[in-house]
């Protein structure tokens, strides 16, 4: 029950103070408009931008309603076929969404990371915690795809990279997902990276294989092989409800004659850094021209338009 009244305070307490504010803007509008008074007009229309902007945000929200969208989650990058440039690609969208989630004020944990063999990294795994942050999260699913000149490549050519992005949500403990100890295969190994002196010491690292499924998780940033293997079977549990989810919702959709579906795997976004500099959206057509706003972590052009046609 608290859980639920906190659920409605979130909805109800951002409209009334929306509502307060554009009432309070009605009051002063005719006096805004007499001779002279030209700067409280300019300060009554940044407050109706303000308004707008709320709105907007409250309709955003309003598309956050699917039965995980509330929940935490983890954010999965990898690298894809291209060596080296593909890793630094990889590194690059790590660091693009850590940004975007310090702009939206989650907390953010490296759950694990596979270096790359020369720069970059192979895959990374982030656990985002905030306010919706699988609702927000799970527009970045898919193939995102960078075209520019490669700094690895001593002849100045374009190059074509592409990594690979997967979203699922954190499972809490008031879902119960059985998982037999017969469809786990356990691997443990040494951890890499940057760890001090316990990292490559001992075989902290831990890798579980979902068998039936073909599930793979992995961790390393704990010091002990035990968290490991919690956060591991935490993250295993937590992509097996959401395929479970998402098979529910596949077949109401297919019940419904929904016909919109974007495919997990599919290119979603480009990335064009030469001969021009653009950022477009395969799915919602959005695109933006500033490459550098993008990379340090203004993805919610993206995000927005991907919720409001899709949801």
């Amino acid at each position: 029950m608290i859980a639920e009244a906190q659920g409605l305070k979130a909805w109800t307490e951002p409209y009334q103070q929306l509502v307060k504010r554009f009432d309070d803007v009605k009051t002063m509008i005719e006096e805004a408009f007499e001779p002279g008074n030209e700067e409280l007009l300019e300060e009554l229309l940044h407050e109706l931008h303000v308004i707008d902007e709320g709105l907007n945000d409250l309709e955003i929200r309003k598309m956050l309603s699917g039965e995980l969208d509330s929940k935490n989650c983890y954010l999965t990058i990898n690298a894809g076929a291209g060596g080296t440039e593909a890793c630094d690609w990889a590194l690059m969208l790590s660091r693009m969404y850590q940004r975007w989630a310090a702009l939206r004020k989650w907390k953010v944990e490296v759950i694990d990371t596979v270096e790359g063999d020369v720069a970059g990294i192979k895959s990374m795994t982030f656990k985002f915690t905030g306010e919706y942050a699988y609702g927000y999260s799970k527009s970045e699913k898919g193939v995102h795809r960078l075209v520019r000149i490669s700094p690895f490549d001593s002849n100045a050519k374009r190059h074509t990279s592409f990594a690979s992005v997967d979203v699922t949500p954190e499972i809490t403990d008031d879902i119960v997902i059985d998982i037999r100890p017969e469809d786990v295969r356990v691997d443990t190994y040494r951890a890499s990276g940057a760890g001090g002196q316990h990292v490559n010491k001992t075989d902290s690292a831990v890798r579980l294989t979902h068998l039936p499924s073909g599930i793979v998780v992995s961790c390393q940033t704990q010091r002990s092989q035990v968290q490991n293997k919690e956060t591991c079977y935490k993250m295993l549990r937590s992509k097996l409800y959401e395929m479970e989810v998402s098979q529910r919702e596949s077949a109401l959709k297919e019940m419904g004659g929904v016909k919109k579906e974007i495919a997990w795997g599919s290119q979603i976004r480009n990335y064009v850094f030469h001969p021009y500099t653009l950022v477009k959206d395969v799915r919602t057509k959005v695109e933006s021209g500033n490459v550098q706003a993008v990379m340090d972590g203004y993805l919610d052009p993206f995000v927005n338009a991907y919720l409001k046609e899709f949801g």
